[in-house]
């Protein structure tokens, strides 16, 4: 390498290394707990291998086998969460290194076995989140076609993992989780969403759950749809004030159709409605309703006909 390039590629370092501290938001230098995004993303797939037994990982399991299996393989996500539980704490707490670390790694141990104590409920509501997949898709085969290739079960697989995460306090990785769970499927569902009992996605692109979104049971919703906030309330400084109810409230046995925009916190569709297709919801729907746009006029031309064909 010639003088003259080593001369340009000094002063670029010297350049760049200066403007990391311009700005401490965009760096971490000198704090030893960054959270490892692939190693959190590998405990996504490592909890399906648990919640779907047979399905991903070892092939061939059987009734004999099971327990050890289940056992060594419980180990391992339990100590990958318990490490990436306590990077997302520390940084949380903003620990360049760790005033405290048994109190860290303490409540990381605490967050990742009492998670898994909820394994068994998490797999109660994905069968039945499974099942509503297979009722609701003329074109499923069955429940094993949906549980490994449906886009939006996969991004409703997450959000179930994602959710009990933020219940029990874990920082930072429940949005990890559903982040990566958007770009694998192009569904976005805020971690912080309560969401019921045999929910489906079909199709998934596009759809946007938010954070203080409230989805009751066996609701349906087609890609494209957008559950959002109508408006940011803003404190006296002009900052937005966060904790309020800003997303929709979803009832029961709703449907929700391709393109459909529900904003607002105060927005409540009732049970057993049906939202059509791209329609724009701002305001309350009653219960039993059908909501559909009208003053759209479409009409069928003959390309043979037409003028100037």
């Amino acid at each position: 390498m010639g003088k003259t390039v080593t001369g340009d590629l000094n002063r670029l370092t010297a350049a760049i290394v200066a403007n990391y501290q311009t700005d401490a938001r965009t760096q971490r230098i000198g704090h030893g707990f960054q959270p490892n995004r692939g190693q959190i993303v590998q405990i996504v797939e490592d909890m399906r291998r648990l919640l779907f037994p047979g399905f991903f990982g070892e092939r061939g399991l059987t009734e004999g086998s099971l327990g050890s299996h289940i056992e060594h393989l419980v180990a391992e996500i339990r100590e990958k969460l318990e490490e990436e539980i306590y990077a997302c704490v520390c940084t949380e707490r903003q620990c360049p290194t760790c005033a405290d670390p048994d109190t860290c790694r303490s409540d990381a141990e605490k967050m990742a076995v009492d998670f898994l104590a909820r394994v068994p409920a998490i797999r109660d509501m994905l069968a039945l989140d499974a099942q509503a997949a297979w009722d609701g898709d003329p074109a499923a085969k069955g429940t094993d076609e949906v549980i490994y290739c449906y886009p939006g079960y996969y991004a409703v697989t997450v959000y179930r993992i994602a959710h009990e995460l933020l219940v029990l306090g874990v920082p930072l990785m429940p949005r990890i989780m559903s982040e990566h769970a958007h770009g694998a499927t192009g569904a976005d569902i805020h971690p912080g969403a309560v969401i019921g009992k045999s929910f489906f996605i079909d199709h998934a692109t596009g759809v946007v759950i938010g954070e203080t979104t409230r989805i009751g049971d066996n609701v349906k919703v087609y890609q494209g749809v957008t559950l959002g906030a109508k408006s940011f309330p803003k404190d006296e400084r002009g900052r937005i004030i966060k904790g309020l109810q800003r997303h929709p409230t979803i009832e029961d046995n709703v449907t929700i159709y391709p393109n459909a925009t529900i904003l607002g916190g105060e927005t409540v569709v009732g049970h057993n409605v049906t939202v059509g297709g791209n329609v724009y919801v701002t305001e309350s729907v009653p219960a039993e309703s059908l909501v559909v746009q009208m003053d759209s006029n479409i009409r069928v031309l003959s390309k043979k006909n037409r003028p100037g064909a």
